[in-house]
């Protein structure tokens, strides 16, 4: 449910602050900014951004501002594990926007430092699959699937007609298994008992001081906060270091940014094999 109620939160923010540099090339030395915002969709854009300021030696410090609501987990998870295998080698600090749920929070938890205002909606912590049921709509406009498969499963899920207890059955268990996975990398990321974190991970969102009181951040503040935080962990003498983003051209970013999030909402609404997905 969160998931789509948080897709009215977030924006397109194309603001750079002050100090920043698109430059990796000089060696002063730079926190490297990444933004995470909107549905994840995929990962590939956002792993390759790691890895460049991970090899960046320029860079003595990341920090990831996050405005997500979730997204798919295959995807939420690369996220995780590649700022989990930076954290290990330079600082990432994760910064939360207005909302960081679900998925976006999963991201955020393998940067070491987790950062939030008072009011960031986060939390959310499970999993859900949704089909379509249109056979009452099928029957009145007179259509009807005529489906060939090779096992009885192969079309779970079909919006023509309803689920079988031994399909909900299979759903359920799989469901279960991300969500204890989903559990399993809070509770070794932010050092807590994973029956303490199971008791909050059914779904319900967090404010951020509730969730700094719950330990799933460690400290409350804005954007520059983080900064700041990400160079005393890095060493660095300044509280505002010079910031470089990955190189985007802003146009195409907008144009791209439009594209994979209509198509992402379309696949969502009309396929037969959603995404499993952490909203």
């Amino acid at each position: 449910m969160f998931f789509w109620i948080g897709i009215t939160f977030f924006v397109v923010s194309m603001g750079r602050h002050a100090g920043t540099t698109n430059f990796l090339g000089s060696d002063d030395d730079k926190v490297g900014v990444i933004e995470l915002k909107g549905l994840i969709a995929e990962s590939d854009k956002v792993l390759a951004q790691i890895l460049e300021f991970r090899q960046a030696k320029s860079v003595k410090a990341i920090v990831v501002r996050i405005d997500s609501p979730g997204g798919a987990v295959g995807a939420s998870q690369e996220i995780f594990a590649e700022l989990s295998r930076t954290n290990k080698e330079k600082p990432v600090v994760a910064s939360m926007g207005s909302v960081a749920a679900s998925g976006g929070y999963y991201a955020a938890i393998g940067a070491g430092k987790i950062v939030a205002s008072p009011g960031t909606l986060t939390g959310s912590m499970g999993v859900i699959f949704k089909f379509p049921n249109l056979e009452e709509i099928f029957q009145k406009i007179g259509y009807k699937d005529e489906i060939v498969k090779s096992g009885k499963l192969k079309d779970i899920g079909s919006p023509s007609r309803p689920m079988s207890a031994e399909e909900r059955a299979l759903l359920q268990a799989l469901l279960d298994e991300v969500h204890d996975q989903f559990i399993r990398d809070i509770a070794q990321s932010r050092n807590l008992p994973e029956e303490e974190v199971r008791k909050v991970a059914d779904g319900r969102i967090f404010a951020g001081a509730t969730a700094k009181n719950l330990g799933l951040i460690d400290q409350l503040g804005n954007f520059n906060d983080a900064v700041a935080l990400a160079a005393k962990l890095a060493g660095l003498d300044t509280e505002t270091p010079d910031l470089v983003y990955p190189e985007e051209d802003e146009l195409s970013f907008i144009k791209m940014f439009a594209e994979q999030n209509a198509a992402s909402f379309i696949r969502r609404i009309t396929s037969s094999n959603p995404v499993l997905s952490f909203e």
